[in-house]
């Protein structure tokens, strides 16, 4: 089988190798263990330097074609997109006629041009990933709109499965609701929620970015110090908002409580969550949180936002707390924890035996079925 991967996630190259964003590498590995030639159709950043958050991909045949990256965020890109569009489109139906499966990953710029062109294949195999956030009455770029609208079409898109996080309405032969995976069965282990002693040890993971909120996090520590609660906070990722992260830390001299980790391999995450009490994250748009089902894996209670598919995997407050976005309302939720301890070990009991079920195993299985219909 030739399968056919259009994505917008920026490669690297590294002595013949390809090296991609880690947690969705590691998940196209278990599609192209199931097929016979990968062709990876992205944009390829050659003298890149390889993060630690960055994995290769493995497969005996993997043939990359390059395009620009292009964007539409301002008039100067959007002039030059005018170029660099027809050209990434013709060379994306060129490989499309080629192939055997077509697979997608939305939303993003490649996916769009994607799912326009994979319209005048209607008798080929297809599949696409819906990384982003589903839920129709969330607010969504006009481009993200559109790839939802006719990937959800059985007129304009036939023969794919599309994969989504979450149930919604409408739900057309199109679609099927998914999950992913980080945790093999083979790294299931005993593991005990944490007793709540102080000192409180939190987490986020995750960009520094003004969407995912991570200055949220860092005011939620210093109101749990200002009330006399021993507490500390490691946050684990990197991005624009990190300079504002650690003007906020010198100003409220937090510099012994708040630690910025940078990114770090998922073994290192891994441990993280496994000697954390709660996981802070109040992200404004998600698809399926990944590191939601790993911190409650390794039984961290996730204190998250109630968006996209979110509410289901905490079970609506069963395994895991929704919150609004505000540090005052994530140290009302702690607190009542402190005051009720046992609910802290019931919910987070129940978070880690529903992760436990989604395992790299079964998500391996839903992948190859995908394959195979």
């Amino acid at each position: 089988m030739r399968f056919l991967v259009i994505t917008h996630v920026i490669h690297k190259n590294n002595d013949s190798q390809f090296f991609g964003y880690g947690p969705y590498v590691k998940e196209m590995n278990l599609w192209f263990k199931h097929v016979d030639q990968v062709v990876l159709l992205a944009p390829l950043v050659k003298s890149a330097q390889i993060d630690p958050i960055d994995l290769a991909y493995v497969h005996p045949d993997i043939r990359f074609k390059d395009v620009p990256e292009f964007n539409f965020l301002n008039w100067s890109a959007r002039f030059k997109a005018l170029f660099t569009v027809p050209y990434i489109f013709f060379r994306v139906l060129i490989e499309m006629l080629k192939a055997d499966h077509i697979h997608l990953r939305c939303p993003g710029n490649m996916g769009l041009i994607g799912v326009f062109a994979q319209i005048f294949f209607p008798w080929k195999t297809k599949s696409a990933k819906y990384a982003g956030n589903w839920d129709w009455k969330s607010e969504q770029p006009f481009t993200y709109r559109l790839q939802q609208k006719i990937l959800t079409s059985e007129f304009w898109t036939k023969n794919m499965q599309v994969l989504i996080y979450g149930t919604w309405e409408p739900m057309t032969k199109n679609l099927k609701s998914f999950f992913t995976a980080t945790y093999s069965v083979s790294e299931i282990e005993p593991c005990k929620p944490r007793l709540l002693t102080e000192p409180i040890k939190m987490v986020f993971v995750g960009g520094l970015v003004p969407g995912k909120r991570p200055l949220i996090s860092c005011k939620t520590l210093k109101l749990l110090r200002e009330s006399g609660l021993d507490a500390s906070l490691d946050l684990y990722g990197e991005g624009p908002e990190r300079l504002i992260i650690e003007n906020y830390i010198q100003e409220n001299r937090l510099e012994e409580f708040i630690e910025l980790k940078g990114n770090q391999s998922s073994q290192t995450i891994k441990e993280a969550f496994r000697e954390a009490h709660f996981l802070i994250f109040t992200s404004e748009s998600e698809g399926w949180p990944k590191v939601v089902a790993e911190s409650m894996f390794w039984a961290c209670l996730p204190i998250t936002t109630a968006v996209s598919c979110v509410p289901e995997m905490v079970g609506w407050g069963e395994r895991g707390v929704l919150v609004s976005p505000n540090p005052e309302g994530v140290c009302k939720k702690i607190q009542h924890f402190l005051d009720e301890p046992e609910d802290y070990q019931r919910v987070t009991q129940n978070a880690m035996e529903w992760s436990r079920v989604y395992t790299l195993e079964k998500f391996e299985a839903e992948i190859e079925e995908v394959l195979n219909r």
